[in-house]
């Protein structure tokens, strides 16, 4: 490594988990944000947590890097993961960290004439099992205040994401660079809710990024799916009451309506409820031909199979189960009897059509396998690689500051298709999403999540 002062990358991803009632969310995410302001403008040096010894394994059993000194700029750069490393999430976060570090390793941890090398940070608590709101926002201020950090890739979580990025916007060097490898809440980026998406950017600059599609596409291709493939005419739609479950749920509904699907119910599941059994036997009269699970499994889902199955019957009957891609990536699920021949979308294109396809996507899988000894567990782990790829492009063309790097960032430069980990070139636009967009339909069989086809994204 080069002499001189790292910059600290954060690199976290989203899809879900343990976020907060609709409702709910956007009071308490108002105020943490107001906290973390605050707490920013004091200057606060905390640290989530430190650097493991280089080469050591971090809490998500991937390896890390140390080395330099702090500053504003200089040759060494340092990318830090801030995921959930707890919890039912933990085995996706785990393989992340991996291919990151795996990304550095076989880019000869250099990006342009910086050096790079890897810190972990953790967003999430063991009492909640999962991301947690006031962690997410102390994250976002250590980010912040510790000036060794250059950018961060964040977070696994919509809702995370949602609390750290004003407080990113905010810098007083320059709004810090924010890419993610699985946040699919579209408010993030685009018109969604009321206020969305300007009132993540308070200064009007955008500073974040995301390498995966969004949720309104990934609702659209499961009604679409449900319509023209599966030929449902009556859908149940549930939604675990948080940002992203209500979000892929309400765009489900919507495509549904378009293809012809009646929506003879929709309703919220309560997490914490012991079973579900009263729920659905109230959808019977209804004579629904179709349940969908806006949400993600870390919020009792498991248990929602369960008795989907115990009282509307097998998925391979009358009844089909479709879910997001918050069921994706489970190896609980995977191996529920109950959870068999239940169709699952993802916004992205698993391993299995990576290696598929050829080139340099099938060679870091394959790769993957032979360092960590088993496929990855998640293909968010493989997106994380591409986010983690994009942002050291943005390193290598900027000064080695946080403004220089998100100016790069935004310039349109992308990853090219012999370099890049998901087979095809991306970037990301002026909105912040990803250029390229790819949706999959998978079908748990065997307790494996079988590509099925992919779904055109309109």
């Amino acid at each position: 490594m080069f002499g001189g002062h790292p910059l600290f990358i954060c690199l976290g991803g989203g899809n879900h988990a343990n976020e907060r009632q609709y409702m709910m969310l956007r009071k308490a995410s108002a105020l943490l944000v107001a906290l973390a302001v605050v707490a920013t403008a004091c200057g606060s040096d905390k640290k989530t947590t430190t650097t493991t010894p280089a080469g050591g394994t971090t809490a998500a059993g991937g390896t890390t890097a140390t080395g330099g000194t702090t500053g504003a700029s200089g040759a060494s750069l340092v990318i830090s993961t801030d995921l959930p490393l707890q919890g039912a999430s933990a085995d996706a976060s785990a393989d992340t960290n991996n291919a990151v570090n795996l990304v550095v390793e076989q880019a000869g941890g250099k990006a342009g004439k910086y050096s790079i090398t890897v810190k972990p940070y953790d967003n999430s608590t063991a009492a909640k099992g999962g991301w947690d709101d006031a962690t997410c926002a102390k994250n976002a201020n250590d980010h912040v205040a510790n000036k060794a950090e250059i950018a961060v890739m964040g977070t696994y979580n919509s809702g995370c994401a949602k609390i750290e990025i004003p407080v990113l916007n905010q810098d007083p060097t320059g709004p810090m660079l924010m890419v993610s490898h699985a946040n699919t809440n579209p408010g993030i980026t685009k018109a969604w809710d009321p206020g969305e998406p300007d009132k993540y950017y308070p200064t009007g600059v955008r500073n974040y990024g995301r390498v995966i599609a969004t949720d309104d596409l990934q609702g659209s291709a499961g009604a679409q799916f449900a319509a023209q493939d599966l030929k449902v005419k009556k859908c149940v739609v549930l939604n675990d009451a948080q940002t992203y479950g209500v979000g892929v749920a309400s765009a489900f509904a919507s495509a549904a309506k378009k293809a012809g699907i009646e929506v003879v119910a929709t309703a919220a599941w309560d997490a914490k409820q012991p079973n579900y059994t009263a729920l659905f036997e109230g959808f019977k009269a209804l004579n629904p031909d179709c349940v969908y699970l806006g949400g993600i499994n870390d919020n009792n889902g498991e248990q929602l199979i369960r008795d989907k199955v115990s009282v509307l019957g097998p998925n391979t009957g009358t009844v089909k189960l479709i879910a997001p891609d918050g069921f994706t990536g489970y190896p609980t699920v995977q191996k529920l009897a109950e959870a068999q021949d239940m169709y699952i979308t993802f916004a992205g294109l698993p391993a299995s059509e990576l290696v598929k396809a050829g080139g340099a996507g099938a060679k870091f899988v394959a790769d993957f396998k032979t360092k960590f000894g088993h496929d990855p567990a998640s293909a968010y782990a493989i997106y994380g690689a591409a986010a983690t790829q994009f942002i050291m492009a943005a390193i290598a063309k900027g000064d080695g500051t946080r403004k220089g790097t998100l100016a790069a960032a935004f310039s349109g430069i992308t990853v090219p298709k012999d370099k890049s980990v998901i087979g095809k070139e991306f970037g990301i636009d002026k909105a912040g999403d990803v250029t390229v967009r790819d949706m999959s339909i998978q079908l748990m069989k065997g307790n494996v999540e079988t590509f099925l086809k992919a779904w055109p994204v309109s």
